[in-house]
């Protein structure tokens, strides 16, 4: 993803797909995915389906009791008459691994979150409706629901004397208004919707479509029930997470209010809220974000994340300490060329557990306030199902027992905990659907890129009872952000792939994550940088390696990837075809649709479109157009906002009109992820190998260029 932000032309090649998806597999002769738990096959499919998207489940969130014993998480599990995935809590015996439902049997609970005693769980839900925060009594099993709100409670803490709560929530504002519309509506007469008026910088939100107008504000309620109070005002969003100091007189969060909050995406600071005042201390003013604080356990010092701004795409998220008055603020992890993510408090305020990622993979560390640091868990996996990035949570009790998520390439997150006698698995949610799969085997390659001899890592999936020495079809697999980073987690996709007999590449060039910040800065105002290089570099190293067919290359990709896919075929004709999903095309106009309307152009570019028109071009897949003749799928999710729908069409539109083979996908209903839906996760793998099938022995275009006179196959 984009981070704040990869014979004559047959009618399928200039048809606009607009699903179902199947429409593109039943062209192509492929089944398209069973959405029912039975089959009419003879016998059981022992490689990965589409259909076993619906079968998998996967935890996230889990939240360890503050005495250890007990671990509350979020189960996702695919709903196959639902065709959604979703989410209830269980609780684990953190000895035993015995578990038991605890919330949302219908697929309607989330965000545990233990009181300081251990005795309740408070949680939201949208059982019966709107979400609602709930609170639930473990020696009695009774819950109540606290609220009545109009839109969703977020970042919930509970107060260091369990008898308060404190989350977020949005406060509608009224829309502005321009005029008036005629007011003598007849009765019955049917008018058009009103005008719709908007003064925010940014209006839209991936994922969300069109916002509210309102600002984020924090609330507190009792713990047993009772009208919320509001606790900050203003025309500023005032977000989580929060935290109490230990006598509970005040609440630390994190905003930008400063009156250019819209066009400052990037700045933040910490505050303290007076619980009996109101008043407000603003505790730190450097230029970048400051956010994510939290109180020591003694009440003496603040952790928080940050980083300053510098105007650069990519920065380390460091870990700071302050003093509860916002004095003594020094950074943890000066010397630490990782990333910081997750963290909290050890429970004697000595030391700080943070998730980090190295590597392509993701671990727990705890850094003393000397800033010593020492690794403690490994293996922690999370994210969604359909790509293997870094990701995962975790949680710590008292006694410094940790639950997190973890897996493997080949299996999904599940809850593990560490103790003093090591990790351990506590689930096995995909036991019996794995127990009937051969998936395919990830191995780690690397190589010196071509550019200028850096590594560039990656991971290599193979089709399932792979032969060694036996050469097969390659899919490049290029990943989104494009600051993130591909590692040995479990992927759908790629498991999809494998069984369709292809080896699939995940690799990791410049810009990616996990690597250290110098790595990741190298495509800083320069990207697509020389990530062709170093892409095309570990192509060759897996064609050396003997895996790989040279002569039957294909490439897909993602947002980011998306962006380098369709960057790979202006420059090279290797591969035989291509599957550019949710793409930039055109930075100049992503800059002023996409959700991020103040960041995108400063920070990738430089400047904003209309100061350097030419840089903006350059760097748009778009201008090497006349150059492609790689046969290419377009794939967008059709309320994307982050790469928006128009990105996608443009370079569909240059695709047909430049006569190279192509087609669009649009996924109804579908924002950045693409992949909301098991369904259409399912149809839109299965139409990405039903093109690179269709072109699997190659596509020559004619001399002058014109597809319509050219034959397939040729």
């Amino acid at each position: 993803m984009l981070k704040t932000f990869h014979g004559a032309v047959s009618a399928l090649s200039l048809s606009i797909a607009l699903v179902p998806i199947a429409a593109v597999q039943a062209q192509e002769n492929t089944p398209t995915p069973s959405t029912a738990q039975g089959s009419a096959k003879t016998g059981p499919n022992s490689t990965f389906a589409g259909e076993d998207l619906f079968d998998l489940a996967y935890a996230t969130d889990p939240q360890i009791s503050p005495d250890g014993a007990r671990i509350a998480y979020l189960r996702r599990q695919n709903d196959v008459m639902a065709d959604r995935a979703l989410s209830s809590i269980w609780m684990v015996d953190a000895q035993s691994g015995e578990q038991r439902p605890f919330a949302g049997r219908d697929g309607s609970a989330f965000s545990p979150r233990w009181s300081p005693d251990g005795s309740r769980l408070a949680y939201v839900s949208t059982e019966g409706g709107n979400a609602q925060l709930w609170v639930k009594w473990l020696d009695s099993g009774e819950a109540v629901r606290l609220t009545g709100l109009p839109s969703s409670p977020s970042s919930i803490a509970w107060s260091p004397d369990g008898r308060s709560l404190a989350y977020t929530m949005l406060v509608k504002d009224p829309a502005p208004s321009l005029g008036a519309g005629p007011s003598n509506k007849p009765e019955g007469a049917k008018w058009a919707e009103p005008l719709e008026i908007t003064d925010l910088v940014n209006f839209r939100a991936d994922g969300q479509g069109e916002l509210t107008p309102g600002f984020e504000k924090i609330f507190t309620i009792s713990a047993t029930g009772g009208a919320p109070r509001q606790m900050t005002f203003g025309k500023y969003h005032d977000g989580g997470p929060l935290s109490w100091s230990p006598d509970g007189s005040t609440i630390y969060f994190s905003a930008n209010r400063n009156a250019n909050w819209q066009t400052d995406p990037l700045e933040g600071d910490i505050w303290a809220l007076n619980t009996g005042s109101l008043g407000l201390t603003k505790l730190t003013n450097r230029d970048g974000p400051d956010f994510a604080a939290q109180v020591s356990p003694d009440g003496q010092r603040i952790a928080y994340a940050g980083f300053d701004d510098a105007g650069r795409a990519y920065e380390n998220t460091e870990l700071y300490v302050m003093d509860r008055n916002g004095e003594g603020r020094r950074i943890l992890t000066e010397d630490w060329d990782f990333s910081v993510d997750a963290f909290q408090w050890d429970a004697d305020s000595r030391g700080i557990y943070v998730q980090y990622d190295e590597r392509g993979e993701t671990n727990i560390a705890r850094i003393a306030l000397n800033g010593s640091a020492r690794t403690v868990a490994e293996g922690v996996s999370g994210g969604g199902l359909d790509r293997p990035y870094t990701g995962g949570s975790f949680s710590v009790a008292d006694d410094d027992t940790i639950a997190f998520t973890g897996g493997t390439a080949t299996r999904p997150p599940e809850v593990k905990v560490r103790g003093r006698s090591g990790s351990r698995y506590l689930t096995t949610l995909n036991a019996n659907l794995l127990a009937t799969k051969t998936l395919g085997e990830v191995r780690e390659i690397s190589v010196a890129s071509s550019y200028d001899g850096q590594e560039v890592q990656g991971w290599l999936t193979l089709p399932p009872g792979y032969q060694e020495g036996t050469r097969v079809p390659l899919i490049l697999e290029i990943h989104g952000g494009p600051f993130a980073a591909y590692g040995p987690h479990f992927a759908t996709d790629n498991q999809l792939y494998a069984a369709a007999g292809y080896a699939v590449l995940s690799a990791n060039p410049r810009g990616s994550t996990s690597y250290g910040e110098a790595f990741a800065q190298e495509i800083d105002k320069a990207y697509p940088s020389q990530d062709f290089n170093d892409l095309m570099s570990i192509v060759d190293r897996a064609i050396e390696l003997g895996v790989v067919d040279p002569d039957r290359l294909f490439v897909t990709g993602g947002s980011g990837g998306g962006v380098l896919t369709s960057w790979i075929v202006g420059k090279t004709n290797r591969f035989r075809a291509a599957a550019t999903q949710k793409p930039v095309i055109n930075w100049t106009t992503q800059a002023l649709t996409a959700d991020g309307t103040g960041y995108f152009g400063l920070y990738w570019i430089g400047s904003r479109p209309w100061e350097d028109p030419e840089k903006f071009w350059t760097q748009s897949p778009l201008s090497l157009i006349g150059e492609v003749q790689t046969p290419t799928l377009v794939v967008v999710g059709a309320e994307d906002y982050r790469t928006p729908v128009s990105e996608a069409v443009q370079y569909y539109s240059a695709l047909q009109l430049a006569g190279v083979p192509t087609t669009l996908i649009r996924v109804p209903g579908a924002s950045h992820a693409i992949t909301a839906r098991p369904s259409q996760s399912a149809a839109k793998a299965s139409a990405i190998l039903a093109w690179f099938e269709r072109y699997a022995d190659g596509w020559e275009p004619s001399d002058t260029g014109d597809a319509s006179v050219t034959g397939e196959g040729q």
